[in-house]
This record gives structure tokens, C-alpha cells and sequence, in this order.
């Protein structure tokens, strides 16, 4: 029996085409069919879609821009963004407001927000509030990135023609681009490793068409180190974002989540590109609600890694019928406030904020886990350098961090502490050979204080973190 799909193939791309369509894209008479269905609420989505074109196949990528000239990941301010934002019938400028006043920068759209005419409405009160937008689930996006496959050869079932992708992503660009709020577009959540081919394509030609908007992807939760580096050597991203939920409803941690987070670490270094993460704000299956000191744990724990950008899954709570259990995020389904809005509010405006204008543009050397045995899967526990020589106390995570400017060899650590639950007290010994000064970092003031003597006492609260500049020779 012939297949429908076939059967409705021209008259399918006609109708995604429409009476627009370039010259080029309408004389392809390959069949193609988007198929129907939707995500789910943020990560539990995934999917690897029909089989994508060959590696070889893929689109020149001449004149990548550098994600220090791109909306977000470029600039002095750190981001942190947000996932299922207030649903349609929600979105009003009180409740943008509400998420700048939280110290959030930018919204990944969703929440059934899925018609043009809504990421028009959001994206303008995104700019009246100061805000900055990533578009998901924009239909043209999604044909050229998710539904099908980007192939030259017009047989390939299931696939656009790269003149057809370059005509969806110029009705998006035109739809959306004259606001200001706009970051860029999310091309895919948690793509499967064979996807990579038609997303390199599809960033491909979102640079021609808009070099000024940020191409976003954000990945699966992997102990895989291939399927990372992958996708920076394929796709050639402007960032590697990824979730992993590390508080499970056992009271216990995900036993992978450093060696995630260590994979993905090595992964953006590899692309000389800026790590993001998601982290955790509420319960589901087989994870539980977090506290605050857990919060600015996970947050923490990522800007020790190397994190660039940090992002909360989830910002308004999905509701029941989705299916996963979940419990209230920082507003709850009815739009109540949970103690965990406070929370965030906190330590994205008077902690993550300033401290990650100082982290953005260092350059992420190494990350070490001190006093800890025995050590979790994929960490490396400290030794002696030439800079610190011992670290006693409390079980610390330490990254280091280095200036860009090579000539620089001045050093950054970012002291976290290892426990959620209980406060750390740590001293760190410098060797005063190579350590001329330390500078703590005070996020009230945004500014470095002098530290004297070779051995630094640093005490933490669950969850917390302290920044110190090591002045060398």
C-alpha cells in the first residue's frame, strides 16, 4: 500500500511553504510531512526525529560569530534565565515584571505559548520589562529544525530542501526580529546524537540570515563524553547547555551529576564555548523540592564547574495532566508564589548577579573536590599546587580560573561548599612564594577586599560559595 504521507507529500509542502515560498523551494517536489505532537514541560522532552542527512552533508560554517557578540552570552552581565514561564492568559506586564524583579534576564517561552501572535505579545512585554526572550516552539523553527531533516537530495522522505529552511527561518526572523527583546531561538531541547547533522545545518543558516540572534540548543543529561563532543564538533554551537536534576526524592544526590557536569565542562572548552546549565527548582518523579540552601547549592556547584549561564526548570509550575508529578516550582499553577520565588530572588540579585559579572569572562582551568572520601563518580580530588598548598576542613569544591589575557597569571577560585545541608568550615594555604595577596570577593559591593596572611579561613553556609583573587608573580 502506498504511504499517505507520500500520497499528501506536494500538497503538504505547499501548505508549510505557502504562496511566499522562494522560487528554489517550490520547485522541490520531494515529499515531506511534519509530524504531529508537541513537548513535553522542559527536559522530559527528547527525541532523535527521523534519521538526519550525513555529516558530510553539512552546511559550511564560515563566519561563526563569537559568543562574545551575542545577545546573552555576550556582554558584561551574567545570564540567568527561565523555563515554562506564565502561560498565555497569564502573561501580563505585572507578571514580566515580576520575573525581572526576580533577577531574571531572559525567558525561554512556553507554557502552551505556541502562535505568533503570542511571542509577539510576550516579546513586547518582555522589552517594557527589561527582559530578553528565546523562542520556542515557533512552527517555523520547528520545520526546519525538528520536524524534518535538512537534505540536498530531494528523495530523502522526511526532509526540507536548505532553500526551504532558509525560507521558514526568514518568516521567523521577520516576525520577531524588529523587537528588541529578541535573544534568538531554541532550535531544539535534548536533540539525540543523529540530529546533529540537520541542527549544524539549520545554526548554519541562522547565521546568514541573522548572525546578531543567539542559536540555542540545549541537551540531553549524558555520562556519554562522545555525545558532547559531538555536538560541538558537528554542530559548532554558540553554547553547550544541558539538564541533569541532581536532588532526588530520596534525600539522596544523583550519583552522576559532577561527572555530567565535568563532561559537559570538557565539552565547552573544547568549543571555546560558554557552558549553561539547568538546575532544579522543584519536585517530579523521583526528585524532590528543593530548599534554598539547595538552590544556591546547585548554583554554585555550576559556576564551580564553569557555568556561564545559569537557567531554573521550572519558573511556573506545570500543571497535573502533564503527567510527571510536579510539584510547585517558584509560582505555582494558580500563579502563588512559592518560598522558593524569595529564594531565587535572593541569590540571583544579591549573589549570582555580581559575582558572575566577575566569573563571565574567565576562562575555567580546573575543578577540584578537597576533603571528600571517597570522592564522587568523574570528580578530581585536590593535590598541592604552586599556588595552594593545603586545603583542610570541611569537604570544598574548588574551580580555578584564569584571565583570557594570557600575560595575566593571576588566578580565581570559586570556594564552594561541598554540603547542602550543613555549613562548611575550611582553610585554604597559599604558597606565599607565588601568592603575593588574596582579594575576597563581597557581593554587597561587588568588589575585592584585601586578605592578609598565607592561610585564609573560609566559612560558608549550606549551599554557599565565596570568590578569591589570588595576585601571583
Amino acid at each position: 500500500m502506498q504511504s499517505p504521507h507520500q500520497k499528501l507529500g506536494p500538497t503538504r509542502r505547499t501548505l508549510l511553504l505557502g504562496a511566499g515560498a522562494a522560487a528554489a523551494a517550490a520547485a522541490t517536489a520531494a515529499p515531506a510531512v511534519a509530524a504531529p505532537g508537541s513537548d513535553s514541560a522542559g527536559s522530559a522532552a527528547s527525541g532523535s526525529g527521523p534519521a538526519a542527512a550525513s555529516s558530510s552533508q553539512v552546511v559550511a560554517t564560515n563566519n561563526i560569530p563569537s559568543p562574545d557578540d551575542l545577545p546573552l552570552t555576550g556582554g558584561p552581565d551574567f545570564p540567568i534565565g527561565l523555563f515554562w514561564p506564565p502561560h498565555p492568559y497569564e502573561s501580563t506586564a505585572k507578571r514580566f515584571t515580576e520575573i525581572a524583579d526576580a533577577g531574571f534576564d531572559f525567558v525561554l517561552s512556553g507554557n502552551y505559548a505556541s502562535d505568533g501572535n503570542i511571542f509577539q505579545y510576550q516579546l513586547d512585554l518582555a522589552r517594557t520589562a527589561g527582559l530578553q526572550m528565546l523562542i520556542s516552539d515557533d512552527i517555523q523553527i520547528r520545520n526546519m529544525s525538528r520536524w524534518f531533516s535538512i537534505s540536498d537530495q530531494p528523495a530523502d522522505f522526511l526532509s526540507i530542501s536548505p532553500a526551504e529552511a532558509r525560507e521558514f527561518y526568514t518568516r521567523a526572523r521577520d516576525a520577531y526580529g524588529p523587537y528588541s527583546s529578541l535573544a534568538g531561538f531554541n532550535f531544539y531541547d535534548e536533540p539525540g546524537a543523529g540530529w546533529f547533522p540537520t541542527l549544524a545545518k539549520a545554526l548554519a543558516i541562522s547565521r546568514e540570515l541573522a548572525p546578531q540572534l543567539l542559536p540555542y540548543v540545549n541537551l540531553l543529561p549524558s555520562d556519554d563524553p562522545a555525545y558532547y563532543n559531538s555536538f560541538v564538533d558537528v554542530v559548532k554551537p554558540s553554547l553547550v547547555s544541558f539538564d541533569r536534576y541532581p536532588l532526588l526524592a530520596d534525600g539522596q544526590e544523583d550519583g552522576n551529576y559532577f561527572h555530567n557536569w565535568a563532561i559537559v565542562r570538557d565539552a565547552a572548552l573544547r568549543g571555546n564555548v560558554p557552558a549553561w546549565v539547568f538546575i532544579q527548582t522543584l519536585a517530579y518523579n523521583g526528585h524532590r523540592e528543593p530548599t534554598a540552601a539547595e538552590l544556591l547549592w546547585q548554583v554554585n556547584i555550576s559556576l564551580a564547574y564553569g557555568a556561564k549561564g545559569i537557567q531554573y526548570f521550572t519558573y511556573w509550575t506545570p500543571e497535573a495532566a502533564r503527567g510527571e508529578g510536579f510539584g510547585p516550582a517558584l509560582i505555582t499553577v494558580d500563579g502563588k508564589r512559592t518560598p522558593r520565588y524569595a529564594a531565587a530572588k535572593n541569590i540571583n540579585n544579591s549573589w549570582l548577579h555580581p559575582v558572575g559579572r566577575e566569573l563571565k569572562p574567565l576562562v575555567s582551568e580546573s575543578v577540584v573536590h578537597a576533603n571528600e572520601t571517597p570522592l564522587p563518580n568523574g570528580t578530581v580530588g585536590f593535590t598541592p599546587t604552586d599556588l595552594v598548598t593545603a586545603v583542610t576542613g570541611s569537604p570544598t569544591v574548588i574551580g580555578t580560573f584564569r584571565s583570557r589575557d594570557a600575560s595575566s597569571t593571576d588566578r580565581w577560585l570559586l570556594v564552594a561548599n561541598r554540603s547542602h545541608s550543613t555549613a562548611s568550615r575550611t582553610t585554604l594555604t597559599f604558597n606565599p612564594a607565588k601568592v603575593t595577596g588574596v582579594d575576597v570577593f563581597h557581593p554587597v559591593s561587588a568588589k575585592f577586599g584585601a586578605n592578609r596572611g598565607s592561610g585564609l579561613p573560609v566559612n560558608l553556609p549550606a549551599g554557599g560559595a565565596q570568590l578569591l583573587h589570588l595576585h601571583t608573580r
